[in-house]
């Protein structure tokens, strides 16, 4: 597949960039992406949740009330899991969620969600570019010019770049990332990837 190269103003450079087929247009593993992006989504997760036991909530130390006679149940404390005020019973302990993904499996996932996405139609390739200094408005533009401002959209770099980061950082539909970085859930949780020219040539390096 081959794309145009367009500047940051939208229009056309004149240039052509042809996609590696091994990565945009493989057969698109929909059980693969599955597996990466729930293990990715698991792994997010804090686990710290918590719920007291009877062992751990305050009182309960003297019986409430005789054993036999009352016509009640039988209770050895107030803080049994089945009164008021008692412990929990098989209440959420801290865990840890992780999921673990076989390497190739991963790399499947991504070729997947990429080709997915050529298939689609929502990739784009712009010129590279850098910015002088920390400002929002540049960006903002730039992907107004390129009908991207109302689509919510991975902008793959092939460097980490802190100016151009900082400067997208606070608009709410777009997330930058390094090409070799970006997971499968980036990905697929964007409406539009758009590729700096020389991040092509980045995810061919880790994905050929």
């Amino acid at each position: 597949m081959e794309l145009k190269v367009l500047n940051i103003q939208g229009a056309e450079t004149g240039e052509v960039v042809t996609l590696n087929d091994e990565i945009f247009a493989v057969e698109v593993s929909e059980h693969a992406m599955y597996l990466d992006v729930k293990a990715i989504l698991a792994n997010r997760r804090q686990g710290t949740h918590k719920t007291k036991t009877r062992a751990e909530v305050r009182g309960g130390g003297k019986k409430p009330y005789r054993q036999k006679g009352t016509g009640n149940a039988r209770q050895g404390s107030t803080r049994s899991g089945l009164m008021v005020g008692g412990g929990s019973i098989f209440g959420p302990q801290p865990r840890t969620y992780e999921q673990k993904v076989n390497r190739k499996v991963k790399q499947l996932a991504r070729r997947s969600a990429l080709s997915a996405k050529a298939a689609a139609g929502q990739i784009v390739v712009v010129e590279d570019f850098s910015l002088e200094s920390i400002r929002t408005r540049p960006v903002a533009d730039m992907l107004k010019n390129l009908g991207l401002a109302e689509k919510k959209t991975l902008l793959m770099m092939p460097h980490y770049d802190n100016v151009v980061s900082t400067s997208g950082r606070n608009i709410a539909k777009l997330n930058i990332q390094v090409a070799d970085q970006a997971s499968t859930y980036d990905i697929l949780n964007s409406q539009a990837v758009l590729f700096q020219k020389a991040a092509l040539q980045k995810i061919e390096e880790t994905l050929g």
